[in-house]
């Protein structure tokens, strides 16, 4: 269901491993223009495929032009690489958040939606310094801020827009990762100030918050060719029993919410914040998976799924097995 059969954990690529697929709505926006920061990997990429694959013309934002083009490359497949924009360059800074807007118009003609995903995933804890604060603040929120500001200036000219940010359920809770948590929790309150400030516009404004997503920034600890598949599978199974689906998403959940949102048949949707997370928060503190399972037996059609999975190298399998041997 959620990998192919020839999946090799120890050297992955994570945007063209997974098969979960959604089938896109014909022309949902068609002769819309829209950009996405971060585009070129993980859940920024899946947002702009699903875009452009319901006729959206997109401008993506990334740091390493190697990367944006082979995402191209990969468009260029389903003929759709002339619907994409890529601008290189870096989010944080003041001058290429202006040109990212100004570029999108002179290019497709106008601006409908902004997706702000480009944000610095700043793990350290107690050993931050002012520096880091720095950073994580001005390439994270006041680059989400300065990307409102600027697209909301354009949106107005056509008569209103959306704009989604992409926050995180690191936002809600207490990790150890003190700048992520503080500014991902900023981004929630920001994207509510925001969507009141420019309710009157005509541009709604609302966030996606994931939990755990198989992109690159979570697995990293998993693809070291010197760890074995149970330590993967113990470290998959780690992120991933917390949550009542007992996996972790994939990018193409976070992009069908996204263009939900972006739509119009969110409408009288702003201010919100949506969670794609499995049910991770709702779980809460009591949310360990293994204990709840002495409560739930284990659910039937979850120990079926995992049986008919027939490569062996997937980290479920491998998670089911150490449950068993745990027990």
């Amino acid at each position: 269901m959620f990998f192919n059969k020839n999946y090799d954990f120890a050297n992955y690529n994570t945007d063209n491993i997974f098969i979960r697929t959604r089938k896109p709505v014909p022309d949902r926006f068609k002769d819309k223009v829209a950009i996405v920061t971060g585009g070129s990997t993980g859940i920024g990429r899946s947002i702009v495929e699903e875009l452009v694959r319901e006729g959206a013309n997109v401008t993506f934002t990334g740091r390493k032009a190697e990367t944006a083009n082979l995402f191209i490359e990969d468009l260029k497949k389903e003929g759709l690489e002339n619907k994409v924009l890529y601008l290189q360059g870096d989010m944080g800074s003041e001058e290429f958040c202006h040109y990212v807007v100004d570029k999108t118009v002179e290019y497709w003609g106008k601006l409908n939606y902004l997706v702000n995903n480009a944000f610095p995933f700043v793990m350290k804890g107690r050993e931050v310094t002012t520096d880091d604060w720095m950073f994580g603040f001005t390439n994270g929120i006041l680059n989400y801020a300065r990307m409102i500001d600027n697209s909301a200036k354009e949106m107005i000219k056509i008569g209103g827009g959306a704009i989604v940010n992409v926050s995180s359920i690191s936002g809600h809770i207490a990790q150890s990762m003190w700048i992520y948590n503080t500014l991902k929790g900023g981004v929630g309150m920001m994207t509510k100030a925001a969507a009141l400030n420019y309710a009157r516009d005509n541009i709604r404004i609302n966030a996606m918050s994931p939990a755990g997503i198989w992109t690159r920034v979570t697995t990293r600890g998993m693809t070291e060719p010197d760890v074995s598949p149970e330590d993967r599978a113990k470290r998959a199974f780690g992120s991933s029993r917390e949550t009542m689906l007992l996996r972790l998403g994939e990018p193409v959940e976070c992009a069908s919410t996204v263009l939900f949102l972006l739509s119009d048949d969110a409408s009288y949707v702003t201010g919100s914040e949506y969670m794609v997370d499995g049910g991770f928060l709702t779980m809460g503190s009591e949310g360990s998976i293994e204990r709840d399972m002495k409560i739930l037996s284990y659910r039937d059609e979850f120990k079926d799924y995992v049986k008919a999975r027939p490569w062996q190298d997937d980290p479920h399998i491998l998670a089911e097995k150490l449950r068993k041997e745990n027990k």
